[in-house]
């Protein structure tokens, strides 16, 4: 059988297919197609830092449009997705429960798993007291348990006792989050949560190969290095990796143009992979990206798939920022087209972007305004916050045809 091949912006536009990006939804989100879209991306991944909306609340925004925040947190109180530790935290769907049950077993070395065996070591009696306490009285969150003594002035990681605990036998698989109120994990016996999901907690293992598969599909198409940073699922793979995937129909191999290694397809996408070599898989989508969803989260695929080099900066100091805090991708017809830092003020309805960049090489047309300044506007009304102030652009000129744009 001769070789595919595609050239890049068809790649392109075969994974931003797969990842339901390609095109913009022709009606209004259902609460079903909120689990359609975790279901075709496989992990959701869960970051709490709100100067806009939530991340996952944004994911699902750039491939959904305007839909009801809540569906998420009723989807999980209902069981039909889950919360893991994949990629990073994630939401799944739960018919992959088996699917990470087993990559939990696997990886130790990963900080949540370590810091789950150390608390189990160092305080068992008392996580073994508080798995009593969930037992007889149901589930709890952290905000359950009082701190001793005034609460740290310093972040994150000052977690009481208590929260540690649940973060270890959630990440230890003895318990699982059953819903969450206001952002907060509320914690429950695993056995509980899967019976209310309806999931036998003895199902089968997978093996290695299933997340491949997964994470190839999910992907649409991929190199070899890129495919287990998606579950963080083991070392980077090899092309020798995957020879007798491909030999045994389980994968295609595709070359891209441009790129010195070939590129892998799950044979679910065929006709997809079909269509995007004639020429048939046309990417007309312009919003805007979370920095955690899955087209820009693995910086090095960024970079080779879209030419876009990008660094979530918020946790760099403000002098070294080159962007800003907390800076969005502008996906437009395919391309990586240029960024924004972006930020919400709820109380006064304001969506207020600091500064836009575009990208080198990028034409700025009032075309390119236009179908920016529309994908603002419509995560600006989505967000409750419909009245948008644009502060400085690069280039310069470009801030002109914004804001003629935004007065259309």
């Amino acid at each position: 059988m001769s070789a595919i091949r595609l050239g890049l912006q068809q790649a392109r536009n075969l994974h931003l297919a797969a990842q339901g990006l390609l095109a913009r939804p022709r009606r209004r989100a259902r609460k079903a197609d909120v689990l359609a879209a975790i279901s075709r991306m496989r992990v959701l991944q869960i970051d709490t830092i709100h100067v806009v909306a939530r991340s996952p609340y944004l994911v699902l925004f750039s491939r959904l449009g305007a839909y009801d925040p809540a569906w998420l947190d009723e989807l999980l109180a209902i069981g039909a997705i889950f919360e893991c530790w994949a990629h990073e935290a994630s939401f799944a769907p739960i018919g992959d429960y088996a699917l990470h049950r087993g990559h939990r077993e696997e990886r130790g070395n990963h900080w949540a798993m370590r810091h789950a065996q150390r608390a189990r070591s160092a305080h068992g009696a008392e996580m073994d007291a508080l798995l009593e306490h969930i037992r007889a009285r149901g589930a709890v969150k952290a905000a359950d348990f009082a701190r001793p003594g005034p609460a740290p002035a310093s972040g994150w990681w000052d977690w009481k006792h208590e929260k540690r605990w649940l973060e270890a036998l959630f990440a230890g698989g003895e318990l699982m989050v059953a819903r969450r109120e206001r952002f907060q994990r509320v914690y429950d016996l695993s056995e509980r949560v899967l019976a209310n999901a309806g999931v036998q907690a003895g199902m089968a293992t997978p093996t290695g190969e299933d997340f491949t598969a997964a994470a190839v599909r999910a992907l649409g198409i991929t190199q070899a290095r890129w495919i287990n940073d998606y579950f963080r699922h083991g070392p980077r793979l090899k092309d020798a990796d995957l020879d007798l995937c491909v030999e045994a129909g389980e994968l295609l191999r595709v070359e891209v143009g441009g790129w010195e290694r070939p590129a892998y397809v799950h044979p679910d996408h065929a006709e997809r992979l079909a269509a995007a070599a004639a020429g048939r898989l046309r990417a007309t989508h312009t919003t805007l990206l979370s920095p955690f969803d899955p087209v820009v989260w693995d910086r090095e695929r960024a970079t080779a798939m879209f030419g876009f080099d990008y660094r979530l900066e918020c946790y760099t100091p403000a002098p070294k920022r080159r962007y800003g805090y907390y800076v969005l991708p502008i996906l437009h017809r395919g391309r990586l087209v240029g960024r924004l830092d972006a930020k919400a003020h709820r109380a006064e309805g304001v969506f207020e972007v600091k500064a836009l960049y575009l990208e080198d090489g990028v034409a700025p047309t009032a075309a390119l305004a236009t179908a920016i300044i529309d994908a603002i506007r419509r995560c600006a009304e989505w967000h409750g916050t419909p009245e948008i102030r644009l502060g400085r652009s690069e280039p310069a000129a470009f801030g002109t045809a914004l804001r003629l744009a935004l007065c259309g």
